[in-house]
């Protein structure tokens, strides 16, 4: 199935934990001069419009960027997020929201190289066009991340930031997530992992963290932003996970400190909701 399309959902509650966790993992990387590799296996088309197309739709960036646009008591990790996607909006007005891939675009030094994969044919074209003329530095490629990932890995640096996040629209992506993290291991025991995973009524959704905990790994963090109650259908997401495997020790302080203010400007009706949870020593 090749249906999903991202700019639907563009600058919600989702992207917003996912974006400012991937600046947090990008700016670690980056405090040491040796060069490292961003490695995204559904980059999407890397960057979406919101007055005009999809992200019209049902609107979701209201839910979620729009609701920190003009605030002035951000916390300063995620002020620094807020920033970013300002620099994509010169203006000022909140017209584009940028995917993982510039997220990731914005934060790369000369050193570093990004390796972007995606399998829909038109958001891989307007991939391809979005970040032409980088040359060596960002390679992409019209294919399956998850079977992409295998030869890619270790990189050369030994260093890199491996970003999962698709579209969970069959089931088996829940249990290729965990076999490429588990084939991924084994090539790259020492890289940083960053899995992102809907919060749905499925059941599919519910064992994937308990499943990664299991893997191999010196150390794991798990966060978990609720937006508002499950649907009494069972239908919709109400919130999102991201999942970080050997994250920096930095990492759980700043979330410690930004879960509770994302609950309170994102959560709705009184529902919003945070889990985080760290583990050194895990399974390794």
């Amino acid at each position: 199935m090749l249906s999903y399309r991202h700019a639907f959902h563009a600058g919600n509650h989702a992207d917003v934990l996912k974006h400012f966790i991937e600046v947090q993992l990008l700016r670690y990387l980056a405090q040491k001069d040796k060069p490292f590799w961003y490695i995204d296996t559904h980059a999407g088309a890397g960057c979406y419009a919101l007055d005009s197309g999809y992200a019209t739709q049902n609107a979701e960036y209201e839910r979620g960027i729009a609701l920190l646009w003009e605030r002035d008591d951000l916390p300063a990790p995620l002020a620094e997020y807020v920033a970013l996607v300002k620099r994509i909006n010169p203006d000022g007005q909140l017209k584009l929201y940028p995917g993982s891939p510039l997220v990731a675009l914005e934060l790369l030094r000369e050193q570093d190289r990004m390796r972007l994969f995606e399998l829909h044919p038109t958001d891989s074209e307007i991939l391809q066009h979005n970040f032409a003329g980088h040359g060596a530095q960002v390679l992409m490629q019209a294919a399956d991340g998850f079977d992409a990932l295998k030869a890619l890995l270790p990189p050369p640096p030994r260093r890199a930031l491996v970003l999962i996040d698709p579209p969970y629209e069959e089931k088996q992506d829940y249990q290729r997530v965990v076999s490429a993290l588990r084939e991924g291991l084994k090539r790259f025991a020492s890289g940083m992992y960053a899995v992102w995973y809907p919060q749905l009524q499925r059941v599919e959704a519910k064992q994937l963290p308990e499943q990664l905990k299991q893997l191999p790994v010196k150390s794991w963090l798990h966060v978990v932003l609720s937006v508002q109650a499950p649907d009494e259908d069972g239908f919709g997401m109400h919130g999102s996970g991201m999942f970080i495997l050997n994250p920096p020790w930095t990492l759980y302080g700043v979330l410690q400190e930004v879960m509770p203010y994302l609950v309170k400007v994102l959560g709705q009706d009184g529902e919003g909701g945070f889990v985080l949870e760290f583990e050194e020593n895990a399974a390794a």
